[in-house]
């Protein structure tokens, strides 16, 4: 498998990354989802990267060197449906990796995940995601497709690795970053265009929540069946419609 390391095009072997295209120790990272070797909302990413660099204090080399790592990449290593990851290290390396990512085509089943998560003045996208993919791996042991995480103030914050929407008393919520959550991509499309509001969620109104949809960069949008064993209303319709959105706003 070919990937690009410090703008290099080389076989994965020859380089220091994990075999599924991690840079080792800490640094700050972008996942894009790619469809037929386009990649969606690329232009959102590399800007949130740039923020990230600044608070993690992580020197990016120039961002036209990037882009045309990405290009070189997609085309050396070509999948109908993609994702692509661009990370950063503090060390001056960075690595583009291009692998097959297989769509979510049905509705997710969450679980609320018991441990209280602290809030942080600044959250970024950063490895190692040790600690998000646990929580995920835990809620998949147990049955689910997902956990919904809170934090030590008792507000809903966002899935282990999605951002979330829901449906209360007819009106779409999501919570704001300072509740302690990502700044998603596909969260920010849906502020901006299809009229989700912003506002603190408290856990205990769980029962409230009629329905529900979970957000990332790869799933772009993908209905919540239930929470708890709680069925929730079917939002497909309104999933379909943020899937739509996205294609329109975020090709580049």
């Amino acid at each position: 498998m070919k990937i690009s390391f410090n703008g290099a095009l080389v076989e994965i072997e020859t380089t220091p990354c994990t075999a599924t295209g991690w840079l080792k120790g800490d640094g700050i990272f972008e996942t894009l989802r790619t469809v037929n070797g386009v990649a969606y909302s690329y232009s959102r990413h590399i800007q949130r990267a740039v923020k990230s660099a600044q608070i993690a204090h992580i020197d990016l080399p120039a961002l036209e060197l990037v882009a045309q790592a990405v290009a070189q990449v997609i085309e050396a290593e070509p999948h109908p449906d993609g994702l692509l990851r661009i990370s950063f290290d503090g060390n001056g390396q960075w690595a583009v990796i291009h692998l097959p990512y297989q769509p979510q085509n049905k509705p997710a089943t969450m679980r609320i995940h018991p441990d209280k998560s602290a809030i942080t003045d600044q959250m970024i996208k950063s490895y190692p995601y040790g600690h998000r993919l646990a929580i995920l791996e835990e809620a998949k042991l147990l049955g689910f497709d997902e956990a919904l995480v809170s934090n030590t103030d008792g507000k809903i914050c966002e899935g282990a690795v999605s951002n979330v929407i829901v449906k209360i008393n007819g009106r779409w919520v999501t919570p704001p970053i300072s509740d302690g959550i990502l700044p998603g991509i596909m969260r920010e499309l849906v502020i901006e265009n299809c009229g989700v509001d912003v506002a603190s969620i408290s856990l205990s109104r769980i029962d409230e929540v009629d329905a529900a949809i979970l957000l990332g960069s790869l799933r772009i949008s993908q209905p919540v069946a239930s929470i708890e064993g709680r069925e929730l209303e079917a939002s497909q319709a309104f999933s379909d419609e943020i899937q739509a959105m996205v294609i329109l706003h975020s090709l580049g």
